[in-house]
């Protein structure tokens, strides 16, 4: 068993219990779907050759530096990580909700800055009928959303 200040010092990079702990771990969990959807995203455009439409290439301007962000505020948890995530988190949300609506028609096509290139309304790969990109974009940006501000809830408490 460890004294007092072994068992602080473990809570400052996220391994002891209380809020403290929830926070890193909520912040750890955003880095790893960050991780996981910039990985995705080099695995369709490198390996599958599927070439990224403009839409694809803003989500991803906002999608790849989160994984440095997110990665520098964890060890030690700092509490200001999500003032430097979230807004690349909730701008990249709003992409990937305007290229879904894109692809599903609710929005119109000539309202889509694809002027060249590979179209933005293009399904290019469809998972179980309905698992678009962009989708899984809105989704990878819903889950990372929504893990900040529990990381934030966390660190106020």
């Amino acid at each position: 068993m460890g004294n007092d200040s072994t068992m602080a010092g473990m809570r400052g990079i996220g391994a002891g219990a209380g809020q403290g702990g929830a926070a890193w771990t909520c912040a750890f969990a955003a880095w790893l779907v960050a991780a996981l959807s910039v990985l995705g995203a080099l695995f369709l455009g490198e390996v599958m050759g599927y070439a990224p439409c403009v839409l694809c290439w803003y989500q991803r301007i906002f999608m790849f530096p989160l994984v440095f962000v997110l990665a520098a505020g964890l060890f030690p948890l700092d509490p200001r990580l999500v003032r430097y995530a979230l807004p690349l988190a909730a701008a990249g949300w709003l992409v990937a909700l305007f290229h879904t609506l894109l692809v599903a028609g609710i929005v119109p096509e000539r309202a889509s800055p694809c002027s060249q290139g590979v179209p933005c309304s293009q399904v290019q790969l469809e998972l179980f009928g309905f698992l678009t990109i962009p989708l899984m974009s809105l989704a990878a940006f819903s889950v990372i959303n929504i893990l900040l501000i529990a990381t934030y809830l966390k660190t106020r408490q």
